[in-house]
């Protein structure tokens, strides 16, 4: 059975970290792991004030799911996903428009390629991964597009991409 843990890096909107959460819950995960920038839900190092803001946006889209997935924030992530490599997780970057190792979710051989256990990172907003990320990255996921735009935003495209590697 596949296991994905995601990994949410400078995720700007509280309302797509929640979202993500929702999905990941949807989809059976266990684990999200936060860091960067990303907001957090329940985050002792915030004034009460703003805990309580970013709370309640990360709610409106989670709708409690934040309560039921194991949600951990990092503080370095690439020490977290050079542990990971090493314990042999595929590290693989959802990105698009990447020249080197990527693989399409609709490749049929795509399961077959990245294995069972999977660590899926996600990237801002607008910029995608970090670059400084890339060099730990084992493979890119891109989703084909079939419209005008170039990507789908970070929410639906974790949707799009826990389906495909799990169907």
């Amino acid at each position: 059975m596949i296991e994905i843990t995601l990994v949410l890096h400078n995720i700007r909107s509280c309302y797509n970290v929640g979202a993500i959460i929702r999905t990941a819950e949807g989809f059976g995960l266990k684990k999200v792991i936060l860091s960067g920038y990303t907001p957090r839900p329940h985050d002792e190092n915030l004034l009460p004030h703003l805990r309580e803001k970013i709370d309640k946006e990360i709610h409106k889209t989670a709708l409690g799911a934040e309560e039921l997935v194991k949600v951990v924030s990092v503080d370095d992530i690439k020490t977290e996903i050079v542990k990971c490599r090493t314990d042999g997780v595929m590290i693989v970057g959802l990105e698009n428009h990447i020249d080197a190792k990527t693989y399409r979710l609709d490749d049929p051989n795509l399961k077959e390629k990245i294995g069972d256990k999977i660590i899926l990172i996600l990237g801002e907003e607008v910029d995608g991964i970090d670059p400084e990320l890339h060099n730990l990255i084992n493979t890119f996921l891109e989703i084909p597009m079939r419209g005008k735009k170039e990507s789908f935003n970070v929410s639906v495209a974790t949707g799009v991409a826990l389906y495909g590697l799990l169907y």
